[in-house]
């Protein structure tokens, strides 16, 4: 493709049964935009598995496009169509990715929405990672509020990603610091 891709081209090569077609398109989504985000999702989850795969990947490359120095709108306007995905309806895989996606760019606007995940048993690992990622004061607060609400299992992953921000967590043990296996093995020096 030598030409400016456009959302209709992108769609139709997606969904190619040429798979140098696909991967040319997906290569080059960058290009077209948040446009692009909705419906490749769509494809992503929907389509036959190659081609699923090609649209989750043409949407990762839009947000690496969008997520470049300088793109901050662009940045913008992406996170906001990842942030319409983390509901109940896409596939659960798919969910993860997203918030995978939006850690690599969402700010502030992703937060409450994916802290509405911590309390999914199926989500809530990816929302605590994508939180501890975002830069925004308000993911902390989010994480906080979580691990008060946070069941006994889960505090200790919440209490991480609140450390790995700087936060002290004085009453949730750091599970990274209790051995796991039983040894024979003594201090130097004693």
């Amino acid at each position: 493709m030598n030409e400016q891709l456009t959302l209709e081209m992108l769609i139709e090569c997606i969904q190619s049964g040429n798979a140098n077609v696909r991967a040319a398109a997906r290569d080059q989504a960058g290009q077209v935009g948040a446009a692009a985000i909705e419906p490749l999702a769509g494809i992503a989850c929907e389509g036959e598995f190659e081609v699923a795969r090609a649209a989750n990947r043409a949407m990762q490359n839009v947000v690496y496009h969008a997520g470049r120095p300088g793109a901050s709108d662009e940045a913008t306007a992406v996170s906001a169509e990842l942030v319409k995905l983390v509901g109940a309806e896409p596939p659960l895989q798919f969910r993860r990715d997203v918030l995978w996606m939006l850690w690599q760019i969402a700010g502030p606007e992703a937060v409450e929405p994916v802290a509405a995940l911590l309390d999914n048993a199926d989500l809530r690992d990816d929302a605590r990672m994508c939180l501890e990622g975002l830069p925004a004061d308000e993911a902390v607060a989010a994480l906080r509020a979580g691990l008060a609400a946070a069941p006994d299992d889960f505090k200790p992953a919440v209490a991480h990603s609140l450390r790995k921000r700087g936060v002290e967590v004085p009453d949730v043990p750091n599970l990274r610091l209790v051995p796991t296996k039983e040894t024979s093995v003594a201090p130097v020096g004693r």
